[in-house]
């Protein structure tokens, strides 16, 4: 009997409820979304119709492989940007890099429909570059839309997390290996082919795998550029939200399509990644050298470049927050705070505080639970705290317009009614953005010796009492890393806030996506300024909270 009670710890209650808190949140949504897709609505029989309409259709398996493909070359080109900046910035002594890095990271934290928008304003129809290279040359260049707009944006937006991912790699490089490859006549190039590329690709394979999960659940791009060029999300929430009455049915079955199409990646990646691990000691790091001559001229040209380029939208949604508009899309010419007027300053403007309220209440729900979960899996192993271990991870193969579908099929209606509150985007953003902070925590707990705690235990401290004073303490500048990368994502959620939002709970999102729809691009900028600004301002709190000055691993 003594024994039995011995189980019925703090940890094992804690477990069971976190676990119902997921399958109430993440299981039962997307087996409702299951049911939906193979489920006639006025028969009640199963049916494979919506699937069948999806795959015989020209128009709708288009459209999943133009996702497919903006998402391999966007992906690709991210990579090819990403991994040869951080190898300069790690070797070569780069005249102002500190700036650099952290602009880099900045060009990172908004979402990529407002890098979409800022090319809008710059290579659209009417955009600034489009029209001086239409006169200057006497073409008739339509502007940044369809395949190559949209690769463009996501590319630029996306390659600084396959940046920092590296570059935290690079850290552990032990560059003893070069010196013994070069020593046998190996050329510069050889050398980071057949050494460097291969001990950093798991590193370099994860970190596309975010890019891609970001770039194929991404709604707002292609919804602003894509123009015919369709991609799933875009076809998920047409058919969700259609004019006319929106077809449930075939709706889940896209999300279903693209669920599986996410795991299969997902499965994939970890099979490459598993094939080519290695572990490395850096006994003697890469630091910086003094490059001369042309490959000095070439590395910082190369660095300086793509840091422009990756930071241009920021610099133009800021400029033309300042200029003076009809109140649409002319502007007058001249600078005024019109737009701040009507946005940060209107007596009835409620989105940027719902932007906050939603996103603080979110992130604390992360905090906790992402941080329990971690301790669970890490340090009281069971099968229960394995599941819970891998339900977390399910919303990171969800797109949001998925999730946010599936949202709505399951609290839409009783027992449980949540459409349309502020608590159903509450839950959707710390769903969809907990696995940040849950790798972030099991990181940091794996580098905790587990004798520490027993110390603790052995002078008479409770579990409990030991993971709050010994352990948490001790892994906390590793669970404020996946915090932030929690906040900044949550307070740019776009995906699954355009599903489950209402006038009253509307966020800064939303609002910047409706005011480009509507061609207030003043306005719009405003927004996507203070959104910037508050993703800046929360990186800054970061590294004054850990005394870090990166945030790669």
């Amino acid at each position: 009997m003594e024994k039995k009670n011995r189980r019925l710890t703090l940890w094992n209650i804690a477990s069971f409820w976190i676990l119902c808190f997921f399958v109430l949140f993440v299981l039962y949504p997307l087996l409702l979304v299951l049911y939906k897709s193979v489920m006639d609505p006025v028969s009640g029989a199963v049916t494979a119709e919506y699937f069948i309409r999806f795959f015989t259709k020209r128009f709708y398996w288009e459209t999943m492989l133009h996702s497919m493909e903006v998402t391999a070359f966007s992906t690709l080109l991210a990579a090819l940007l990403g991994m040869p900046m951080a190898y300069l910035m790690r070797s070569v002594r780069i005249r102002g890099s500190g700036m650099l890095n952290i602009l880099i990271v900045i060009s990172y934290l908004s979402p990529p429909f407002i890098g979409a928008y800022a090319w809008i304003q710059l290579l659209g129809r009417s955009g600034v570059i489009t029209s001086f290279l239409n006169e200057l040359f006497q073409t008739a260049f339509d502007g940044v839309y369809g395949f190559a707009g949209i690769v463009l944006v996501f590319a630029l937006q996306s390659f600084p997390l396959i940046y920092i991912f590296v570059s935290g790699a690079l850290k552990n490089f032990d560059n003893s290996l070069n010196e013994a490859a070069e020593s046998l006549g190996c050329s510069r190039f050889h050398r980071m082919w057949r050494i460097l590329v291969p001990l950093i690709l798991p590193t370099l394979l994860a970190s596309s795998m975010l890019v891609f999960m970001r770039v194929f659940a991404d709604f707002g791009t292609p919804m602003l550029i894509g123009e015919g060029f369709k991609t799933m999300p875009v076809l998920v929430y047409t058919a969700f939200m259609g004019e006319v009455g929106g077809d449930d049915g075939f709706a889940a079955a896209v999300c279903v399509i693209m669920i599986t199409l996410t795991i299969l990646m997902f499965f994939a990646q970890r099979y490459l990644a598993n094939r080519n691990t290695y572990t490395m000691s850096p006994l003697k790091p890469i630091l910086p050298e003094r490059a001369r001559g042309l490959r000095n001229f070439l590395a910082h040209g190369i660095v300086y470049l793509v840091t422009g380029l990756a930071i241009l939208p920021q610099a133009v949604v800021l400029y033309t927050s300042f200029l003076a508009s009809n109140g649409g899309q002319v502007f007058t010419g001249g600078y005024a705070l019109q737009s701040y007027a009507a946005t940060l300053f209107a007596k009835d403007n409620h989105v940027i505080w719902n932007t906050y309220y939603l996103g603080i209440v979110a992130i604390a729900i992360v905090l906790v639970l992402g941080v329990l979960v971690a301790y669970l899996s890490v340090r009281k192993k069971n099968i229960v705290n394995n599941a819970l271990d891998t339900l977390t991870m399910f919303p990171f193969l969800i797109p949001g317009s998925v999730l946010g579908i599936s949202f709505l099929f399951a609290f839409n209606s009783p027992p449980i009614v949540l459409s349309g509150t502020a608590l159903i985007l509450m839950i959707a953003f710390a769903i969809r953005r907990m696995p940040y902070t849950v790798r972030s925590s099991v990181t940091a707990l794996g580098q905790i010796s587990p004798s520490i705690e027993e110390a603790a235990i052995s002078l008479g401290a409770s579990d409990f009492t030991t993971f709050r004073k010994v352990t948490l303490p001790v892994m906390m500048p590793g669970v404020l890393a996946g915090a932030i990368m929690s906040w900044v994502t949550i307070i740019s959620e776009l995906s699954s806030s355009i599903i489950l939002y209402t006038t009253n709970n509307q966020t800064l999102t939303v609002s910047i996506y409706t005011e480009v729809v509507r061609g207030n691009y003043g306005n719009a900028s405003a927004y996507a300024t203070i959104l910037t600004l508050t993703s800046i301002l929360s990186l800054l709190l970061f590294f004054r909270l850990t005394g870090r000055r990166d945030i790669s691993n």
